[in-house]
C-alpha cells in the first residue's frame, strides 16, 4: 500500500462515493451552525419537506450578531435579534442542540466546539463559517462551506467535495520571547500570501509546531484560509490526548481514552506525497502586524513598510491603495504610530490561554488614555475561568474590563464596531476595508502585541515590556 498523507487517511475513510470525473460524496461527522448562515437552509428543508437528517450531529451556537455587554437584556439592534431567534426557533424545530445567549455553554462556534469535546481527532467537520479550519488543530479535516451546502448536510449528513491538494508547511526550531503562535501564521501568510496555498489542504508539522499548546495550534490552523487553503491541520499527539483527557462532557464520562491507542495512527506515513512543501525556522520569527488591508501584508514590528520596487507579483495600484486607506506609506515603520482601539478576541485568539498572556503584560501596569479596549472572551467557560483565575481583577486593576462573550469586534455585525479612521490593533483574523466597521483601520497581531499597545498607546514591539 502505498504512503499516505494523514490528510488523504481521514478522506478517504469518509468517502461515501466517488462521482466518475466528478466530486467525492463524503460523510460529515460533526456539523457546527451559527445565527448568519443557517435561516436559508433551515428555509430550504422546509419548502422540499425534509427534515435534519442526523440532528444529533449538528451543534449550534449565537454568536455572530451577539452584544458583549448586558446581554440579560434583549438584543437591542432588530436585524440581530431577529437573526438570533430565528436559529432558536430553527433548532427547536428540527431537535438540534442551542448554545443561545446565557446559555452556560454558549461562545464562538470554533471555541465551543473544542472545549465541549465535539472536536475529535480523525473527524470531518464542516460549518458555514470560513474559520473552520480551526478544529483542524486536534487532526480534523475542517472547512467552511456556502449556505446551500449547509442545507445539503442538514438533510444528508453529506456533502460533494472535490478533493483538494496537498501541502506541508514545516516550522522548525525555538520561538523567540515575545513570539507567538498568531506570529507563526502571519509570518507564513506573509512569505506566500493570501493566495499562496490556494486549491490545497495544510498539514502543519516540525518541531515549533509540536511544542505548541492546542490553544496555540488552533490559532495556526484558524487563519489557514488567509492564504487561500481550503482548511489546515496538525497530527494528533500527546498534548492533543491531554488536552482531550481533561474536558468533561454533559454525561459525566472524562475523555475518550478508548479511542486515544486509534488516534495514534492519525500520522502521515514516512514518504507520502505533497503535492508541494514549505519549510520556516521558527528563530527567525519576530512579533509580528499587518500594515495593509489583506492578512498577507504583515512585517515583523519593528521591520520598514516595504517599497513599492520589492512587491512580487502584487499590483502596485491596490497595493498603494491598500496603503493609502490606512494613511501609511512605503518605507515607512509603523512602530510608535499611536492607536485608538485594541481587541482582544475571536475565534482566533479568545482563549483562555489568550487572556492570560494578555493580563501577564499588563499586569502592575495601565491602559494608556487614548485607548479604547474591548476584551473579549471567546465562550462563558474562558469567562469563567478568566474570573476564576482572577484575570477579571488584574484587567480592571489595570483600566480594563472584561466583556461577555462573542465575535465582537472581528467583524461588523454587532455593536462592538470600530468609528471611520480609527486605528485598531486586533488579535483577530481579517483586516480588509470595513471589516470592523465602516473606514476602520486594522492591524492584525497577536495578543503580546495588543497588550503592548494597549499600555503604551502606540504600536509597541512586546518584548520591550517583557520581563
Amino acid at each position: 500500500m502505498a504512503p499516505k498523507t494523514i490528510f488523504d487517511k481521514i478522506w478517504d475513510d469518509h468517502v461515501v462515493r466517488t462521482i466518475e470525473g466528478g466530486p467525492d460524496v463524503l460523510y460529515i461527522d460533526q456539523h457546527y451552525i451559527h445565527e448568519v448562515t443557517s435561516p436559508q437552509a433551515f428555509n430550504g428543508l422546509r419548502e422540499r419537506g425534509i427534515s435534519v437528517f442526523r440532528p444529533e450531529r449538528t451543534l449550534a451556537t449565537a454568536d455572530h450578531n451577539i452584544p458583549t455587554a448586558d446581554q440579560d437584556l434583549p438584543i437591542k439592534d432588530e436585524t440581530s435579534r431577529k437573526q438570533v431567534e430565528t436559529l432558536e426557533g430553527n433548532c427547536k424545530a428540527y431537535g438540534i442542540r442551542y448554545l443561545g445567549l446565557n446559555h452556560p455553554e454558549n461562545g464562538i462556534v470554533h471555541v465551543v466546539g473544542p472545549e465541549q469535546g465535539y472536536t475529535r481527532p480523525g473527524m470531518t467537520i464542516v460549518c458555514g463559517d470560513s474559520h473552520t479550519s480551526t478544529h483542524g488543530a486536534f487532526g480534523t479535516i475542517a472547512f467552511g462551506i456556502g449556505t446551500s451546502e449547509v442545507e445539503m448536510v442538514l438533510a444528508t449528513q453529506c456533502i460533494l467535495q472535490t478533493r483538494p491538494k496537498r501541502m506541508r508547511i514545516t516550522v522548525n526550531g525555538d520561538l523567540q520571547k515575545g513570539v507567538t503562535s498568531k506570529d507563526i501564521i502571519m509570518y507564513i501568510i506573509s512569505r506566500l500570501s493570501t493566495g499562496g496555498a490556494t486549491g490545497f489542504f495544510i498539514e502543519y508539522a516540525g518541531s515549533a509546531i509540536r511544542d505548541l499548546s492546542m490553544e496555540a495550534r488552533m490559532t495556526v490552523c484558524n487563519m489557514s484560509i488567509e492564504m487561500g487553503a481550503r482548511g489546515g491541520l496538525i497530527a494528533p499527539d500527546e498534548t492533543t490526548f491531554e488536552y482531550l483527557r481533561r474536558i468533561q462532557r454533559e454525561d459525566g464520562e472524562n475523555g475518550p481514552s478508548l479511542l486515544f491507542e486509534s488516534w495514534k495512527n492519525l500520522k502521515t506515513d514516512q514518504n507520502a506525497q505533497f503535492e508541494k512543501e514549505h519549510e520556516f525556522n521558527a528563530d527567525l520569527i519576530k512579533p509580528m502586524i499587518t500594515y495593509g488591508t489583506n492578512p498577507g501584508m504583515g512585517m515583523a514590528v519593528d521591520e520598514t513598510i516595504p517599497l513599492v520596487e520589492s512587491l512580487n507579483g502584487e499590483s502596485a495600484a491596490t497595493w498603494l491603495k491598500s496603503l493609502n486607506y490606512m494613511g501609511f506609506k512605503p518605507g515607512m515603520k509603523i512602530i510608535g504610530h499611536p492607536v485608538d482601539y485594541v481587541f482582544l478576541g475571536s475565534c482566533t485568539n479568545g482563549r483562555i490561554e489568550d487572556l492570560r498572556a494578555f493580563a501577564h503584560l499588563v499586569k502592575g501596569k495601565r491602559r494608556a488614555s487614548n485607548v479604547s479596549a474591548l476584551i473579549v472572551p471567546g465562550s462563558k467557560m474562558v469567562e469563567k475561568q478568566a474570573i476564576e483565575e482572577g484575570i477579571d481583577v488584574i484587567l480592571r486593576n489595570a483600566g480594563f474590563k472584561l466583556r461577555q462573550p462573542g465575535c465582537s469586534s472581528c467583524l461588523a455585525m454587532n455593536e462592538d464596531k470600530i468609528p471611520p479612521g480609527k486605528y485598531a490593533v486586533s488579535t483577530s483574523n481579517r483586516n480588509f476595508e470595513g471589516r470592523q466597521g465602516p473606514g476602520a483601520r486594522t492591524l492584525l497581531a497577536s495578543p503580546l502585541t495588543a497588550a503592548a499597545a494597549a499600555i503604551t498607546g502606540r504600536i509597541t514591539d512586546p518584548r520591550e515590556l517583557l520581563s
